[in-house]
């Protein structure tokens, strides 16, 4: 869809076969390239009045778009999910419930609330399951266009700040849209300085072998030389902490209301107060994957044990610099009755703790009294 605008073959489709349709100024998502160079990328969700009036129409965000359906909804729209993302010094880890409710109705057992974007970075959403489903797939249309026009993809930080301003304009409507953005920045930077460290080492490796030539061994001993060597090595070691700083895990959080959060730990849903229980615990940066992953799980599972609009399987993801990473989907009900077996377990081994404790304390009781006797 985004390589079609670019190369202008909706517009070919149109020449060949016109379509009579709503104009964009009415509320319409469709943009032209000719309207992408022209307008501001959000102008499909600020539609003018004074164009919807002249044409009779009402558009999206207008008081009467709400009463074209003289029906309301026979239930009122309830949210329970547990998502979560985490960073560490391995990646980032986002994990997430499969279970999709309206109130007390179990819609999907199995429903998909972490989405890949691209190679680098999943977006794990609660709220309204068709509310998610568009604002993912309009967050991965205009990141697929940036990355066609700018010849590299937009960080994550830029991807939230991106979705947020889109999803502001909806602020106060019925529009509940929670996305947790869950990657790694910096590839193009840490390639570019990979290629120069390379160069580098060329360049020492060649000076070294000049050194041997008495007639430029002179040459390289000189003052300028040895400043010269030193200011590279402090170039160096500036970009390496500029593309530290640029490059690495990342977590945000957007709301439907425009709200941008970024931070180490992010859950969101009706289960999050279970997960953050677990993940304030038990997380720490210098976590290894498999741990990462146990705890994620953990988190996931606590969180459906304890709430009821969460539950049925866990899906975890591992992003870092080589791409993301899906792990096979685990029904929690395995999990449910693991953790019962380990509950019976640590049971019986409590009781052999306490009946050997008994037994000590009864031989050294005999053990006292055979001594009173024996004086």
């Amino acid at each position: 869809m985004a390589l079609q605008d670019v190369c202008g073959f909706m517009d070919y489709l149109d020449d060949i076969h016109p379509c009579h349709h709503l104009p964009n100024e009415m509320g319409s998502l469709r943009k032209t390239p000719s309207e992408f160079e022209t307008d501001s990328p959000f102008h499909f969700l600020f539609p003018p009045q004074q164009n919807s009036r002249k044409h009779g129409a009402p558009f999206l965000l207008s008081p009467t778009f709400s009463c074209l359906s003289p029906h309301q909804r026979p239930f009122q729209l309830s949210h329970g999910t547990t998502t979560l993302g985490f960073t560490f010094q391995g990646g980032v880890i986002a994990a997430a419930d499969t279970r999709a409710s309206c109130k007390g109705l179990i819609c999907c057992p199995i429903s998909q609330k972490i989405m890949p974007i691209h190679s680098h970075l999943v977006v794990t959403t609660s709220g309204s399951g068709a509310d998610c489903m568009l604002w993912e797939r309009i967050l991965t249309r205009e990141m697929r266009l940036y990355q066609l026009r700018h010849r590299r993809r937009l960080t994550v930080n830029g991807a939230a700040k991106l979705l947020s301003m889109m999803l502001h304009p909806f602020k106060g409507t019925e529009v509940c849209v929670a996305a947790t953005l869950c990657g790694w920045d910096g590839e193009d930077a840490q390639i570019t300085f990979q290629t120069g460290m390379k160069m580098g080492a060329k360049v020492e490796k060649t000076m070294k072998q000049d050194s041997h030539d008495p007639a430029k061994n002179n040459a390289l001993s000189s003052p300028n030389s040895e400043m010269m060597s030193s200011t590279n090595k402090q170039s160096d070691q500036n970009t390496l902490s500029a593309i530290g700083e640029q490059w690495g895990p990342r977590v945000c959080y957007v709301c439907s209301d425009g709200l941008q959060l970024r931070g180490e730990i992010i859950s969101v849903g009706s289960g999050s107060p279970y997960a953050y229980a677990v993940l304030d615990d038990g997380w720490r940066w210098g976590m290894t994957v498999d741990e990462a992953m146990a705890l994620a799980r953990e988190a996931v599972f606590r969180a459906t044990h304890w709430d009821a609009y969460s539950g049925n399987n866990v899906d975890l993801f591992h992003i870092t610099a080589l791409g993301l990473r899906r792990r096979d989907r685990e029904d929690l009900k395995e999990e449910y009755y693991r953790e019962k077996e380990r509950a019976k377990k640590m049971i019986k081994e409590r009781e052999k703790e306490r009946q050997k404790k008994e037994k000590t304390e009864l031989a050294e009781e005999a053990k006292d009294i055979k001594s009173v006797h024996g004086e």
